[in-house]
């Protein structure tokens, strides 16, 4: 019923400050260098990912009173999603603020940002080696637990990348987490989240996640993975914001080479796909599609059954 009460408290929360902030003018600033199409965008709301966010954690916190809260993993899984969404939100929050008093603005300078996920990232990865012992690769404690940091880390910011389509994100971050519906009470609440959410995100979107959404949900993807014995699947499900984030890296690198030549039209990748003149309801459709295999052939490759 947990996830029942998630998809409905979302999507009531989500609604309710998808409202709000048109009144208050808290819209999100579009590209003026993407594709023509998402013009119309420009003054859609922001920061969705915060109403969101919320209901998963008054969800847990009332499971956790009643007793259904589940084990230490639960906790520093919650812990950590909470960490990251809030470096996500104040990352939205400064980029409302300067837009609204004129100002151009990219939020929170980038090596803030590395640092506080830093932060996050170091006290999910050392606890994860310290709590979970058996799920550990075995290299040692600091071994472990930088190893771990360090996909945290990747993955909230290639699930941040992810976010540019209407319910591009919320789709594949949804299907990532799917197998573990039923082992990991938070991913469930998430999932349930995530479906309140779509509601408003779906194509016209009504309301954008925000960093505080897409990194929340990255760090729920690789936390659960992580905490529940399954991290070398979690590159194979996540195959697409892998590819988010490396079509970046590739762009950034040769066009630094070449002295402004691009690999892709436009980076992250799925600009490239709308570039070359596919709706934007094809790619992400087609992203969720590429997904859900993934994810199906993470668990049939690597043991499949049920997380532990």
């Amino acid at each position: 019923m947990g996830i029942i009460w998630s998809i409905l408290l979302s999507w009531f929360l989500v609604g309710l400050y998808s409202g709000l902030a048109r009144r208050r003018g808290w819209g999100q600033t579009v590209r003026q260098d993407g594709p023509a199409s998402h013009l119309v965008k420009s003054g859609t709301p922001n920061m969705g990912g915060v109403p969101m966010l919320l209901s998963v954690l008054l969800m847990w916190l009332i499971a956790k009173m009643t007793g259904h809260g589940g084990d230490v993993r639960e906790t520093i899984l919650m812990l950590s999603i909470l960490g990251m969404g809030a470096i996500g939100f104040l990352d939205d929050f400064v980029k409302v603020r300067d837009r609204m008093a004129g100002k151009a603005s990219d939020g929170l300078y980038a090596r803030y940002k590395l640092a506080l996920q830093l932060l996050v990232g170091v006290a999910f990865g050392f606890s994860a080696a310290k709590y979970m012992p058996l799920l550990t690769p075995g290299w040692g404690i600091f071994f472990d637990g930088t190893f771990y940091t360090l996909i945290m880390m990747a993955a909230v910011n290639a699930f941040n990348f992810t976010d540019g389509l209407d319910g591009l994100l919320g789709g594949v971050a949804g299907i990532i987490l799917l197998p573990l519906i039923g082992v990991s009470p938070i991913v469930g609440l998430v999932i349930g989240s995530i479906v309140g959410f779509m509601w408003y995100n779906s194509r016209p979107a009504s309301v954008f996640m925000g960093d505080a959404g897409s990194f929340a949900l990255g760090a729920a993807a690789a936390g659960a993975y992580i905490l529940y014995g399954r991290t070398w699947q979690f590159p194979v499900a996540a195959a697409i914001p892998i590819l988010e984030v490396v079509s970046v890296f590739m762009q950034v690198a040769y066009f630094r080479r070449t002295g402004g030549k691009r690999i892709f039209l436009m980076t992250p990748i799925h600009h490239h796909f709308e570039k070359l003149g596919m709706p934007e309801e094809k790619v992400t459709g087609r992203f969720w599609m590429v997904t859900a295999l993934c994810t199906a052939l993470a668990w049939f490759l690597m043991g499949g059954g049920a997380a532990t």
